[in-house]
C-alpha cells in the first residue's frame, strides 16, 4: 500500500500562484484557468510518490538536497518534503534562477 502524503501550500507560494494567474489573465482568461488547473494537479499529484521531483540543480551545485522541483512548463514548482508532509514553497518562471 502506497503511503500518501498531505500537501500543504506556503502563504508564499499561494501568492506565486495568484500573482502569475493574475498576469496570464491579462491577456488570455482562459489560458489562466488551464495554468492555474495544471499547476494545483501537478502539485496535488505529490500526494504520492513525492519523490519523484528532481532536486533543484542550482541548489544541488551548493550541496542542498532539501528542495525538489515538479515542471509544470514554463512554472517550476519548488517544495520540501517533512515526514508525511510535502510543502509547496514557491511557484517560479523557470527562467529564473532561484
Amino acid at each position: 500500500m502506497n503511503t500518501l502524503y498531505n500537501v500543504l501550500w506556503a502563504s508564499v507560494a499561494e501568492d506565486d500562484l495568484k500573482n502569475i494567474i493574475l498576469y496570464i489573465a491579462e491577456d488570455s482568461p482562459t489560458n489562466a484557468r488551464t495554468i492555474f488547473g495544471k499547476i494545483k494537479e501537478k502539485a496535488a499529484s505529490l500526494t504520492q510518490f513525492p519523490e519523484r521531483g528532481r532536486t533543484v540543480p542550482e541548489l544541488q551545485d551548493q550541496g542542498i538536497f532539501l528542495y525538489r522541483e515538479l515542471i509544470v512548463t514554463p512554472w517550476r514548482i519548488m517544495y520540501r518534503i517533512s515526514d508525511k508532509k510535502v510543502y509547496i514553497l514557491s511557484v517560479l518562471d523557470s527562467r529564473q534562477n532561484v
